[in-house]
């Protein structure tokens, strides 16, 4: 965890009241902790609205970032359900290993119970699991209007169960709605 004296905030901005600098950081935040530039379309291209942004600062320093959107998975055998996709998972790599990622991700748990189901898809289902994320072993697909869309190779998507979370079988299909730019991505 963060040390004790270090000056750490935790503030939940929605996309529509990120500032010019606000937005420059985040972005600058997830090429670092990536190494992939794509996230310089963060902003116009994937998440142009409805965000909820977890930033965490250290003293002035942006220092990590999540973001929660509303996407719709369906387990097989259930309604649709109204998913808290986490995306955008960052640190600066000088702060990883150190709690920050921990303490934005907590924070974000806490703010999306009025979700029925936590979603996200990561290379790093350790970092997750040990705070309650549990890996989908089930086949995955997007939906769309023409139906669904297989996406065999996709590996690391994961859940969190929130108090609304039905009963779910982690080895049954779990879809996804397709976005213009992404289906789990």
């Amino acid at each position: 965890m963060p040390e004790a004296d270090d000056d750490i905030v935790v503030t939940m901005l929605p996309t529509e009241e990120l500032t010019e600098a606000h937005r420059s950081s985040v972005i600058d935040v997830c090429i670092a902790a990536h190494d992939e530039e794509e996230f310089k379309n963060l902003f116009r291209v994937y998440i142009k609205s409805g965000g909820r942004h977890f930033l965490t600062f250290r003293g002035t320093e942006l220092v990590s970032h999540a973001v929660v959107t509303t996407r719709w998975v369906q387990p097989e055998g259930h309604r649709i359900l109204k998913t808290a996709f986490l995306d955008a998972v960052s640190t600066l790599p000088e702060y990883q290993g150190r709690g920050y990622g921990t303490v934005t991700l907590r924070r974000a748990a806490e703010a999306i119970t009025d979700y029925d189901i936590g979603c996200l898809q990561t290379d790093k289902p350790g970092f997750y699991d040990r705070m309650g994320w549990e890996l989908w072993r089930g086949p995955l697909a997007g939906r769309c209007e023409h139906g669904l869309i297989p996406t065999p190779d996709q590996r690391g998507v994961m859940v969190l169960r929130l108090s609304q979370t039905p009963q779910l079988d982690l080895d049954a299909l779990l879809t996804i709605e397709q976005q213009p730019n992404r289906i789990w991505e």
